[in-house]
């Protein structure tokens, strides 16, 4: 069974955030961001591949290693997961906690329609961000910045 594909917004979302860190990160040199549901093997035997919304590998990980199949086994240090109409929060909930578990350093959960994201590290409480907040990121993208409403403009 397949999922429906997601939105328009999701995909508007998806772009703004992978372009900051494309912007932001690898062209400052800091390290490489993917996009699109980049698939990434958590771990093996069984194995747990996801596909992430983006993601920003930085330098001290590189190279980034790829599976046969061409998945990333590098586990990223940033993971970007925007939640789809169909995302439930269980499915959500569990995709962070299996991302912390195998080693990223920090995940955003983006939602549109609460125009929020959420940044999750390992041992600490989440923290919200708002549109009228400016995420940062200084421990892997030194002077990254981006205005939370900016990244849900339509």
């Amino acid at each position: 069974m397949s999922l429906p594909p997601a939105d328009d917004w999701h995909g508007a979302v998806e772009a703004s955030l992978a372009a900051q860190l494309k912007v932001q990160g690898e062209r400052r040199k800091l390290g490489q961001a993917r996009s699109g549901g980049t698939g990434i093997i958590l771990w093996r035997n069984p194995d747990r591949v996801v596909g992430a919304d983006a993601v920003f590998i930085g330098n001290a990980s590189l190279p980034i290693q790829r599976s046969p199949e061409g998945y990333l086994e590098t586990i990223p240090d940033l993971v970007v997961e925007v939640v789809s109409k169909n995302d439930t929060r269980r499915y959500v909930s569990r995709k962070v906690s299996d991302y912390l578990a195998a080693g990223v350093k920090v995940v955003w959960v983006a939602d549109p329609p609460s125009r929020t994201i959420t940044e999750h590290r390992p041992g600490r409480e989440p923290v919200v961000y708002r549109p009228e907040n400016v995420l940062t990121i200084e421990d892997l993208i030194p002077g990254f910045q981006l205005q939370v409403a900016d990244a849900f403009e339509e």
